[in-house]
């Protein structure tokens, strides 16, 4: 097996190999090799049909059809000399071609510096490769005086240079840089702009700040033009233990809103050691996600700023975890900026200032000679608090327990877990509650049994071999009523109608309800499962829940449930070949005969690049939507349907794909959001353009539009949609992008 990096360094000589039709010279003083030479030593060879080696210099003389590969970096000319060891010497009219980016060139005279380093003089650079007839010439090209290529770096400088694209100069500099890999470097980014109703023609000139291998920054004025100038910034690092990342903006002077707006999101994870006398070093980690904006209208002016999901609902959080054995510990606090808008108020969620949870936790272990059990004991202290005008409820200190106990049998036709909790939970409140209590207490045993049966059977559909499974399953719980309804509520709610919850022992998320409940729930799926791979192919599955008696423990708002049949749940999901995809979910009312709730997707991907998903959401009386998204090549429709590349090469040159994310609410009969765009692949260039449109309210949106020009392993100029359609596009795929670093052995000779 041959290494990709050679042996070398200090006091390791590599041994020098050479052929040819004819060979003459003395030991130890000089060769001379005549027709057919190579010579090879280490990542490198070098080929001429004359070679003259000189020993006791190193130095190498080529002439004639001489080609060098040096670590899969080619280079071919008349005339080459150059010293093996240092690969300090010039070649003559050489063309070149490099193994990171697959670029290429030609100049008048190469001076190689080292083997990592040369300059090149009255020199060429593209990626764009040799199409067929004599008058073709690339999309686009670097002319320059000079071009420095440092392949350490994998940096390029060309001096006096001019890149032309479709023969026409579209930049010149004294001097400028370019990368030669996707390695990072210091230096100004390709500057972008675009159109924005909102904000007006935008110009964002970044530049980058490589600090260390491990951090870096990069500051982005941004000028609107109906704003002013936005002075954005990043920053990074990222360590074996820790990472995080800080972004923030400041607009000094908004000319829309005369006032100075800023924000910021400081996004922080890591895991400490620390040895405080004890037999053996303990870890705990911290997590920070601040953020903060300057004014409620932030989130409409500028929608894409914050990395929050709900733009008007800003959390900062920030924890401290540490365990040892079976116990784990957390510190945390956790504040919320709520953006209001006065057409469409919130309720602002409570903060926790601290909340402070513990939890043992024992799987399979003895307890007083009784084998087998799984046990674990949680308490949680959280001070709660918020603006009383607004939630209408005291702020207070909740202290909350919760232990369990549970012994699964489990064998390979099914199992059984009969379990026991207990939830004990005391309340002290900053103001009297409407009884003039200013303390609460309450304690609540829930007891649960769950069991299921797997049979499987082998079957054939389609002509295909299965294993088909039936999976029955039933889920009992008995929680005793205890009168919940004086207690305020500051975390919990309802708990959503689906398969997960359904085999749960409480209906409500959160500690601060817990549901009397008497009932059974069952359930039945049945899978097909590929038997040599076991992957599901097939699942279809159905539930409801059977209540033995009226449901009094209620959220606010919510009158007590007395049905003693729930909605019907039904669930399939259908992946029988690689290339299509369905999963659906249905809530039916068998009183009604009508559904509730119903989620129907599908995808349809039969190779890369090619992907139209599409999924249906509706909840009766409250919403109902379509949400389409699609990468798919616009040759297809004149039957040109290219080449399958692999992931990150496309579908070859001369492509245009269309790209795009709708998403339609009926109800309001109109888009709330949408994406459109065009991608042409030239082989070595690609241009884009996109539209991008959002609701922000019901009366008003924002479009802004971006197009963008990207010089394959050069640069890119123009705003970047690549982020917006990676975020939104289901399974988008980048038309270039480098899955696997490029190996010496792709160019060997």
């Amino acid at each position: 097996m041959l290494a990709e990096q050679p042996p070398g360094g200090p006091g390791i000589e590599l041994p020098t190999f050479v052929y040819g039709d004819r060979l003459t010279g003395r030991p130890d003083l000089e060769t001379t090799v005549d027709g057919n030479a190579e010579l090879r030593r280490g990542a490198s060879s070098i080929r001429a049909d004359r070679i003259e080696y000189d020993q006791p210099t190193d130095l190498v003389k080529a002439r004639g059809n001489v080609r060098v590969n040096s670590s899969g970096n080619l280079y071919n000319g008349p005339e080459l000399e150059i010293k093996l060891d240092t690969f300090e010497g010039f070649f003559l009219t050489p063309d070149y071609r490099f193994l990171q980016n697959n670029g290429y060139g030609s100049a008048d005279r190469a001076d190689f510096i080292d083997e990592k380093r040369l300059m090149a003089t009255n020199a060429t650079f593209t990626t764009c490769q040799r199409g067929e007839g004599p008058s073709w010439m690339p999309a686009w090209i670097v002319r320059a005086s000079t071009i420095k290529f440092d392949k350490e770096a994998d940096v390029g400088e060309a001096s006096g240079g001019v890149l032309r694209f479709m023969n026409v100069p579209i930049l010149a500099a004294p001097t400028f840089t370019f990368p030669l890999s996707d390695k990072r470097k210091s230096g100004l980014l390709p500057p972008t702009y675009g159109v924005d109703t909102v904000s007006g023609a935008t110009l964002i000139v970044p530049y980058y700040f490589d600090i260390a291998p491990n951090r870096d920054a990069t500051f982005s004025p941004n000028w609107m033009s109906k704003r002013g100038v936005d002075l954005a910034s990043e920053f990074r690092y990222l360590d074996l233990t820790y990472k995080g990342e800080l972004r923030a903006s400041l607009l000094p002077n908004d000319k829309l809103r005369d006032a100075t707006r800023w924000s910021y999101n400081y996004l922080h994870s890591g895991v400490y050691t620390y040895n405080a006398g004890l037999p053996s070093a303990n870890a705990f980690g911290i997590g920070l996600n601040l953020n903060r904006v300057s004014d409620d209208n932030y989130w409409r002016d500028f929608p894409r700023a914050s990395a929050s999901l709900t733009q008007r609902l800003l959390a900062s959080d920030a924890s401290v975890t540490w365990g040892r054995g079976f116990l784990a510990t957390t510190a945390r606090t956790l504040t919320y900026q709520t953006l209001q808008d006065v057409n469409s108020p919130i309720t602002p969620p409570y903060d926790r200032l601290p909340q402070l949870t513990a939890t043992y936790t024992r799987i399979n272990a003895p307890l007083y000679g009784v084998e087998g059990l799984d046990y674990s004991i949680t308490t949680d202290f959280t001070r709660f608090q918020s603006d009383r005008l607004l939630t209408r409820q005291p702020n207070a200190n909740r202290e909350f327990a919760l232990a369990q106990i549970s012994r699964p049998w489990i064998r390979p036709g099914g199992y059984i877990t009969p379990k026991l909790m207990l939830n004990a939970t005391t309340y002290q409140f900053d103001a009297p509650l409407v009884n003039g209590a200013r303390s609460k207490s309450r304690t609540v045993p829930t007891f649960s049994l769950d069991s299921g049966l797997t049979f499987e059977r082998a079957t054939s559909y389609f002509g295909r071999a299965y294993t088909q499974t039936l999976e029955p399953r039933a889920f009992y719980v008995n929680t005793p009523y205890r009168d919940q309804s004086i207690l305020p509520n500051y975390d919990s709610g309802l708990n959503s109608f689906n398969f997960a919850t359904l085999f749960t022992e409480n209906e409500f998320v959160g500690n601060d309800r817990i549901s009397d409940s008497h009932m059974l729930t069952t359930g039945v799926t049945s899978r097909l499962l590929d038997p040599d791979t076991g992957a599901e192919s097939l699942r279809l599955g159905v539930a409801q829940r059977i209540r033995f008696k009226d449901r009094l423990v209620r959220a606010p708002g919510e009158v007590p449930v007395s049905e003693r049949l729930s909605d019907l749940l039904f669930g399939a999901s259908v992946n029988l070949t690689p290339a299509w995809a369905i999963d659906s979910t249905v809530q039916y009312n068998p009183k009604t005969n009508l559904s509730e709730r119903s989620t129907i997707g599908g995808r349809f991907s039969p190779t890369n690049y090619r992907v139209i998903s599409a999924v249906y959401r509706r909840q009766r009386n409250v919403s109902e939507q379509y949400d389409v998204g699609w990468q798919w090549p616009i040759n297809d429709l004149w039957g040109d349907r290219g080449k399958d590349l692999g992931p990150g090469r496309g579908l070859g040159g001369g492509r245009l794909y269309s790209v795009g994310r709708l998403n339609y609410s009926v109800p309001d009969k109109k888009f709330v959001d949408m994406i459109l765009g065009l991608e042409y692949d030239g082989c070595c260039w690609i241009a884009r353009v996109m539209l991008e449109r959002s609701q922000l309210s019901r009366v008003a949106n924002s479009t802004s539009i971006k197009f963008q020009l990207e010089f394959v392993g050069f640069s890119r100029i123009g705003p970047s949609p690549l982020k917006t359609l990676k975020a939104n596009v289901p399974r988008y795929q980048y038309l270039r992008e480098q899955v696997a670093a490029p190996s010496r052995f792709t160019n060997y000779d």
